[in-house]
């Protein structure tokens, strides 16, 4: 049996062998997550989907309602994506589907652009049909009823016949340790190539459930479940004879979206934009109606220049760059503030600071 060394990574996550292609491009921020559908057959109860996606039968890349493939390629463009994790929902719910995305996105971005794949169903056809594609790791999440009994899941069959990187994607749940270590000695057994472990989080989607099954939050400024970090690095670090990644919800926040949405904010910030060491934007803005007068006026008054200056048509106001609004405000008829924006398709607003 292979013994593998663990290492501590950031924000408390651990690893224990080599870290999966697909978690590395998502710890440099470089994945498109690719929500395929919500729809999903597995009925998990502490399934942390939102309930604008659970069960619905939607498309969302990153944080964008998605309508089209044109969307999608946008968004990955926008991040300048590396890779693409598909989730869902269950993406083999919508076999058909998921394949014309995984095809669209080879095309579009080569065969470099790494992507894998989250599901609950596991179907050695049905993902022979995904590697065909161009698939090139899943991650099956079986139902907690059979993490006792993986030998009888076609997962064997499915490492005869694929070239992809198969591996296992569950949640550290705290109660559930001699579960969770059947299977993951299970799929060492099978020669599965990795298991990441999850610290299980609360949600919109799962409170209810989570909470009936006497589950606890860890911390006041966490939504992690109390005890799920514990037996999450213990198993990491632990086990022997595949590699095992213990991935914590603060790494997800600090360490992979905070370096997406950097990425995301080099590639859409206008001049008249600010980037925070968070990958957030700071814009300087006035509320007024007619901002184009305002405009003209701010060049002749205070020679700003245009270029420093936006008319927010979506939001109806102008924005001005926040070192220079900060500078000029008092002078201008109108409210001003400085206000924090996530570089996202929504423009998620964070925090609106008045100047006077």
């Amino acid at each position: 049996m292979t013994v593998l060394m663990s290492e501590d990574l950031e924000c408390l996550s651990c690893l224990n062998g080599d870290l999966p292609l697909g978690c590395q491009h998502c710890r440099e921020g470089g994945k498109l997550v690719l929500l395929i559908t919500g729809s999903c057959g597995g009925g998990c109860w502490y399934c942390p989907l939102s309930d604008a996606k659970k069960g619905k039968d939607v498309i969302y890349a990153n944080e964008r309602l998605a309508g089209s493939k044109e969307d999608v390629l946008e968004e990955a463009r926008s991040i300048g994506a590396t890779g693409t994790g598909i989730t869902g929902g269950d993406p083999l719910q919508c076999l058909e589907r998921t394949e014309r995305a995984i095809r669209a996105l080879k095309e579009e971005f080569g065969e470099g652009h790494h992507i894998h794949l989250y599901t609950c169903t596991v179907d050695a056809e049905k993902a022979l049909r995904l590697e065909a594609a161009g698939l090139d790791e899943i991650r099956f999440h079986p139902h907690l009823d059979d993490w006792d009994s993986l030998e009888g899941l076609p997962l064997k069959e499915l490492m005869s016949r694929t070239s992809m990187h198969v591996g296992l994607e569950l949640p550290a749940l705290p109660g559930k340790e001699r579960e969770l270590r059947s299977a993951m000695g299970s799929a060492a057994a099978m020669g599965l190539h990795f298991v990441n472990i999850n610290e299980l989080e609360f949600s919109e989607g799962n409170y209810g459930m989570m909470k009936a099954m006497g589950y606890g939050i860890k911390d006041e400024l966490s939504s992690a479940v109390e005890g799920s970090e514990e037996l999450g690095r213990s198993l990491c670090h632990d086990m022997e004879g595949i590699t095992v990644h213990y991935c914590s919800s603060s790494f997800k926040d600090s360490v992979q979206l905070r370096r997406r949405l950097m990425r995301r904010a080099e590639r859409v910030a206008s001049e008249s934009d600010e980037m925070t060491e968070d990958g957030t934007l700071l814009k300087g803005v006035v509320d007024c109606n007619e901002p184009q007068k305002l405009m003209e006026w701010l060049t002749e008054e205070f020679d700003v220049p245009a270029e420093l200056m936006r008319h927010d048509t979506e939001k109806r106001r102008l924005e001005v760059a926040p070192w220079v609004l900060e500078d000029i405000h008092e002078e201008i008829p109108y409210n001003c503030y400085i206000v924090e924006e996530y570089p996202t398709s929504d423009r998620l607003e964070v925090e609106r600071m008045p100047l006077r």
